[in-house]
């Protein structure tokens, strides 16, 4: 394995897709032949490193909403995103590139290390599959998807309050909509975050989604559920004694006594 190979994990089986992914244009344009480049492996790697993060963030936050998905996505692939990628991978040092390129600084500008990425990713999934893609990918990228659950988590307080009520029981927290005020176009929701028949939160929004995530991060202010007994709910609530009336022997009707052949 070359050097590459050994940081990204992985064994190029037709080596000469890894040349290309990590051949620039300006080496053709400078030496006036005719060489492959990197830029239709970086129109293919584009598209699978989108599906790839796509798919992960959907996985990893169920409670997302879109334009939450699609703000994380957009860190991830961005030049500036495959820039820091590529710099950590060392990517530079491998791209064969014209010497007026290199000699403009070619090997650290962002657009051409976000292009060999791209180039490198599309080489792998030609070389392999989607899955063997998607290892190498998410492996690579550990530490910024690292960054994103966390922020994610923060941005998430149903995600948080949620893990912290599993962890003490199977018992889910439940939202309820308690009121609704204001005209149509400027409604204002109340709501309550609800677990195991204790009210944990309170919380208000524009929308039903809004005051639900308001209520769970009142909840996780005030940390209540300390105070929930978590035994399960035969234990907790033991049915109620029958009443005297439902105890009582049956009385004979008008005090008559009937007989078995049915005469008084």
């Amino acid at each position: 394995m070359n050097p590459l190979e050994q940081r990204i994990k992985y064994k190029f089986r037709n080596s000469l897709l890894l040349a290309e992914a990590l051949t620039h244009p300006s080496l053709g344009h400078e030496t006036q032949r005719h060489h492959f480049d990197n830029q239709r492996l970086e129109f293919l790697g584009d598209a699978v490193l989108q599906l790839i993060f796509t798919e992960y963030l959907f996985e990893q936050f169920p409670d997302s909403a879109e334009g939450n998905l699609t703000k994380a996505r957009a860190s991830l692939v961005s030049r500036e995103g495959l820039r820091a990628l590529a710099e950590e991978l060392e990517i530079g040092r491998f791209v064969m590139m014209g010497r007026g390129e290199e000699a403009s600084g070619g090997r650290v500008r962002a657009s051409i290390l976000a292009d060999a990425l791209e180039a490198l990713i599309g080489a792998i999934y030609l070389d392999s599959d989607y899955v063997t893609a998607r290892r190498v990918v998410l492996h690579a990228a550990r530490t910024r998807l690292t960054g994103i659950v966390k922020d994610e988590a923060d941005n998430n307080p149903k995600g948080q309050l949620q893990e912290v009520l599993q962890a003490l029981s199977p018992s889910s927290p439940k939202y309820d909509i308690t009121s609704q005020t204001g005209p149509e176009h400027e409604k204002k929701f109340a709501a309550v975050v609800v677990w195991r028949t204790a009210i944990l939160g309170h919380g208000e929004g524009r929308s039903k989604k809004e005051a639900e995530v308001a209520a769970a991060r009142d909840a996780l202010t005030k940390q209540l559920w300390g105070s929930v007994p978590t035994t399960t709910d035969a234990t907790a609530c033991p049915p109620e004694p029958l009443s005297s009336a439902e105890t009582a022997p049956e009385q004979p009707v008008n005090n008559l006594s009937v007989s078995a052949d049915g005469h008084q």
